[in-house]
């Protein structure tokens, strides 16, 4: 039976396929890390993501300027910035993570539906410093490489990975990998469901095993955050409700100081 997690891998082939990932846009490289960031953090280590839309929200903000998102997104106390490349359900491009490296000093997370190296490449060319993979795209074959695979490639162009789980069974796989962070994804892939119970049931189970982890989906407002980090979570990847805010850096400020 064919999910929305089906859907996305089938239209991240289609989208390699029409070479949406050999551009020549190029950004210098700056050695940052985003675990290291997250590990330094005196607030709450807030991962900020510039993304205009969503498949379960539609069009979340119009007249975006990566340039200046991503200087508010610092000034603000954010610890990262994910950035969305996925054309298609997210409307990313690859120009708003380019300009988002050039405007801001903060370790930038290339976030997109990655199943070949070629996607590793761009976002090495485009200055990102962490790519996101996603363990049930491995699980499922997805893939073009395995994940310990897809790891070491990564690293060996100079990224950090992020690797994305949705389950107790897909945490305890990312643990046994070489990945830098593990997340625990609140948004149910293959349904769109957000269930802030997913993080705090996975690490009371299975705890983080000397892991850096991310409770990614599902932030609205300060309380959840709050929660999330009384379940042991290490940092908090945020997106919709942030760009979906009036004020962009007065929400961030609550965030991190909650």
């Amino acid at each position: 039976m064919t999910d929305f997690l089906d859907t996305l891998a089938k239209d991240a082939k289609k989208t390699i396929d029409s070479g949406y990932y050999k551009t020549e846009l190029t950004a210098k490289q700056r050695k940052i890390s985003l675990k290291q960031a997250i590990l330094e953090c005196n607030g709450n280590a807030v991962i900020t993501e510039i993304k205009t839309a969503s498949p379960s929200l539609g069009i979340i903000r119009t007249e975006v300027n990566p340039k200046e998102v991503a200087q508010t997104m610092e000034r603000a106390g954010a610890t990262g910035i994910s950035v969305l490349t996925e054309p298609t359900h997210f409307h990313g491009s690859l120009s708003t993570l380019l300009q988002a490296r050039e405007a801001a000093n903060l370790p930038i997370l290339m976030k997109d539906i990655v199943i070949v190296a070629d996607q590793i490449d761009v976002a090495a060319q485009l200055g990102a410093n962490a790519v996101l993979l996603i363990q049930a795209l491995f699980d499922r074959h997805c893939c073009e490489l395995g994940v310990e695979k897809t790891i070491a490639y990564a690293h060996a162009r100079g990224l950090e990975v992020l690797l994305e789980t949705h389950s107790e069974t897909e945490f305890k796989s990312a643990l046994e990998t070489d990945a830098d962070l593990v997340g625990i994804n609140n948004r149910n892939l293959a349904t769109l469901q957000i269930d802030l119970e997913v993080t705090r049931q996975v690490l009371r189970k299975h705890g983080k095993c000397g892991k850096v982890v991310i409770s990614e989906s599902g932030v609205r407002n300060q309380r959840d955050l709050q929660f999330l980090r009384n379940c042991g979570a290490d940092a908090f990847l945020v997106g919709s409700s942030i760009m979906s805010s009036a004020d962009i850096e007065d929400k961030i400020r609550k965030f991190v100081q909650a």
